[in-house]
């Protein structure tokens, strides 16, 4: 559901760009605060191929699109208004005002948040698009209880890949590393791994076995042997969909697993009036976290524009 272009106003208060739980959340807090709210969505989520989220409390195991959809509604209930389309193009600064384009049309904001997401850089093996998000996975607090006691092998790419390893070993005896890069692994690596009896390999996988459904059956690895597997779990790089941003001048800050928008306790950026929120500012939120994120930044939001009629109503 979304606003029709007859209800569609050219300004608003607050432009909120992207819909994942951050965005969402910071569109019913702002709406509730009576503001004049605009949301603009591509309607691409991260987390679409999940069938359900986990660590969502009061609602564990709900399906993701599922959660999106009661939030936008009661967004929308609350008198935000609501665009699916990208949102290209925008300029501005605090004391002129932001405008950004899209379907073709340009809307002004007060101020901006920006909850666009994340996009994850995968490895170059045939078979792990298919299996991402459904036996390829990063996180064991999103994953891991689904594959607990499974055959479970940890991609080693990078610095983040023994420590996985590690916390998927709390999940199941058969945890295998695979040396997919070279030269990955500490000595100290290495000791706690053989410690926690975690079979190293060194060998890397050249292609997947994955069904329609997106489950892994086997490995083929570069040595032409095989390997089974129930759970393929790599540290993949992660970008914050930062374009936008990137355009009105803003630099993006780095990470051990990516790149991400920088912003202070209030979910504000390094530019006056734009804030960020969800996996655009921390790349390893989850879904609560990231709808907490939002409700502040909506919080934030709300109260730098009473502060600032404040200031201009005394003249001072």
């Amino acid at each position: 559901m979304q606003t029709t272009p007859e209800e569609l106003s050219e300004n608003y208060e607050v432009i909120v760009i992207g819909a994942g739980a951050a965005g969402t959340s910071a569109a019913v807090a702002l709406s509730r605060s009576l503001r004049r709210v605009l949301v603009i969505d591509a309607s691409a989520p991260r987390n679409a191929v999940s069938t359900h989220a986990h660590n969502v409390l009061g609602q564990e195991g709900v399906n993701p699109l599922e959660l999106l959809a009661r939030g936008r509604q009661e967004a929308i209930d609350y008198g935000a208004h609501w665009l699916e389309a990208r949102a290209e193009n925008l300029q501005g600064t605090r004391e002129s005002g932001f405008s950004v384009q899209a379907a073709g049309r340009t809307f002004h904001g007060e101020r901006v948040l920006l909850a666009t997401g994340l996009s994850d850089q995968l490895p170059d093996i045939p078979g792990i698009t298919q299996a991402w998000g459904v036996s390829a996975l990063h996180c064991p607090y999103c994953h891991g209880y689904e594959v607990r006691g499974e055959q479970i092998v940890v991609l080693g790419t990078g610095e983040m890949s023994a420590h996985q390893a590690l916390m998927f070993r709390q999940l199941s005896e058969h945890v295998t590393y695979l040396e997919q890069v070279p030269g990955q692994l500490t000595q100290d690596d290495e000791r706690r791994l053989a410690a926690l009896s975690i079979e190293i390999r060194r060998d890397a996988v050249q292609r997947l076995d994955v069904d329609d459904r997106g489950q892994i059956s086997m490995l083929h690895l570069a040595s032409g042997a095989t390997l089974p597997a129930k759970a393929l779990v790599l540290a993949n790089r992660l970008e914050a969909n930062a374009d936008l941003y990137v355009g009105l001048g803003g630099a993006l800050a780095e990470h051990p697993v990516g790149r991400f928008i920088e912003v202070d306790q209030m979910q504000q950026t390094a530019i006056p009036g734009v804030y960020a929120a969800g996996n655009t500012s921390n790349l390893m939120h989850m879904v609560m976290a990231a709808a907490a994120s939002g409700t502040m930044a909506g919080a934030a939001i709300n109260a730098e524009l009473i502060m600032n009629r404040a200031v201009v109503a005394s003249g001072r």
